[in-house]
């Protein structure tokens, strides 16, 4: 839809399904949902919708299907990608689910909870703990992000290695349609083949499909045994290594090993209050090894002891600490959250989040490393993230003293030097994040016109008015 404008008589209607008081038209108003968290997308928006129900969901795509208004989905507005930012100089109508936040239902028994598209995923995540249950879902901003953008986007962070990303965490979804049509998909069963999997469909779709009003997610036994410690190593290679013995011996008790390199140690040490380095000597790469186990503290300790002992042994870890208390345990943790924040205070940043195959992560990083570095001298590489999953940040900030706006304008031409590695890999130019409107063009290049054709089929059976989300992931109109 192009339209820049809508009437008031529509903006009346509008308003009317959700009351004046959940209709937002202000300048202060609207201006926190306009603008996604790096800056690089600031849209425009006549009115900001936040309906309470269902129901209001559905009367709400109703209208705008008759009008044919645009609709951009917003939840937690964490997303990286602009995904849930409206368009610059569109008139797209803004519609939160920040009142749908109720959790419906925990079951500990069938290991599941139900909750709305709204709810705030650390409020998940405590109401399945008061059950005795685990929803492993983690990311730094699970404070404020919310699970019908988990799912939209399909989120990882950083328990994928055990537990899987949001596709593997969902068992059912209730979706309302860009007609308005109710999906209630809200089934919660592990074992379900009858027909396609709509569910599917909807999860890392970004909003461009339908609104994700509830979903049912899979829970787990808390741990009774959990251990994090700190290694500092001399290379990629040697963190490779490290992975595979640490599997190895621990299996499915491995539930996080994140890799960072001493640049981003040092960066959010120093601009992160309370974070510290917990090795007496700098190394050049380090990981996070986290081990939780269902049976006592006394197996997750063993464990520990027999993976750092081994890569003792084995030439691979310099140094190691190991937590002696959750105190420790979370301090560990928020140094490796923290590191995207501790980016900031030095200047630009250039992102990517991106994956190759765990085996490939080592040539890739060295690959980058070169390439990066011929190409802006002085550049600060910041390549961290989930190395067992091959999900690395690849992160590049700014030189000492350069121009940051000079830096920042040459984002695209940066994006195509790393993920011309990344595809050269085998791998992906978004792990996490999603495709957004920052990386929608470039899907249209590198995906087959088959591929793409198929997408845009997607699409237009569900939105062929294209009201939903408009030129994020797909566009109708767009060919590439």
């Amino acid at each position: 839809m192009s339209s820049t404008s809508i009437s008031a008589e529509t903006i009346a209607r509008f308003t009317a399904i959700v009351g004046e008081k959940y209709a937002l038209r202000s300048e202060a108003d609207l201006a926190p949902h306009l603008i996604e968290n790096r800056g690089l997308y600031h849209g425009s928006s006549p009115l900001l919708l936040k309906p309470g129900s269902v129901e209001e969901v559905s009367a709400i795509m109703k209208l705008a299907s008759e009008t044919g208004t645009a609709i951009v989905p917003q939840t937690g507005n964490t997303g990286l990608v602009g995904g849930q930012t409206p368009r610059e100089g569109k008139a797209d109508v803004i519609l939160s689910l920040e009142r749908m936040n109720k959790i419906r239902d925990v079951d500990p028994v069938a290991n599941v909870l139900v909750a709305d598209g709204g709810a705030i995923l650390a409020e998940v995540q405590k109401a399945a703990e008061a059950h005795g249950r685990l929803f492993p879902l983690s990311l730094g901003s699970e404070g404020s992000c919310r699970i019908g953008g988990n799912l939209s986007t399909n989120a990882g962070g950083t328990a994928v290695l055990a537990y899987g990303n949001m596709r593997q965490l969902c068992l059912g979804l209730e979706v309302v349609l860009p007609t308005g049509e109710i999906w209630d998909g809200l089934r919660r069963l592990k074992k379900d083949n009858t027909g396609y999997d709509l569910r599917d469909l909807f999860i890392g779709a970004e909003g461009t499909l339908g609104i994700i009003t509830g979903a049912v997610l899979k829970l787990f036994p808390q741990p009774l045994g959990h251990q994090v410690a700190f290694a500092g190593l001399s290379s990629v290679d040697d963190a490779l290594a490290f992975f595979n013995l640490a599997s190895s011996l621990c299996g499915t008790s491995l539930t996080g090993f994140e890799l960072m390199p001493r640049f981003g140690v040092e960066i959010t040490a120093r601009n992160i209050d309370g974070v510290r380095d917990p090795l007496e000597t700098p190394h050049d790469w380090y990981v996070l090894i986290d081990i939780s186990t269902s049976d006592s503290a006394e197996t997750a300790e063993r464990m520990m002891n027999a993976v750092l002992e081994q890569g003792f042994e084995a030439g691979l870890v310099q140094d190691a600490a190991i937590a002696s208390s959750v105190a420790q345990q979370k301090a560990l943790w928020h140094m490796r959250e923290s590191m995207s924040d501790a980016q900031k205070p030095e200047g630009g940043s250039i992102k990517h989040d991106v994956s190759v195959p765990v085996s490939k992560v080592p040539a890739f990083m060295r690959e980058a490393e070169e390439a990066v570095m011929a190409a802006m001298p002085g550049a600060r590489i910041c390549a961290f993230g989930h190395m067992g999953d091959g999900n690395i940040h690849y992160n590049i900030s700014q030189p000492v003293g350069a121009d940051k706006d000079a830096f920042i304008a040459r984002w695209h031409e940066m994006n195509h030097i790393v993920h011309g590695l990344v595809l050269a890999h085998g791998g992906s130019i978004s792990a996490e994040h999603g495709i957004g409107q920052l990386k929608r063009d470039e899907l249209a290049s590198i995906r087959s016109d088959i591929e793409m054709e198929l997408m845009r089929r997607i699409k237009y059976a569900f939105d062929p008015a294209g009201i939903m989300n408009p030129d994020k992931v797909v566009s109708l109109s767009h060919k590439g």
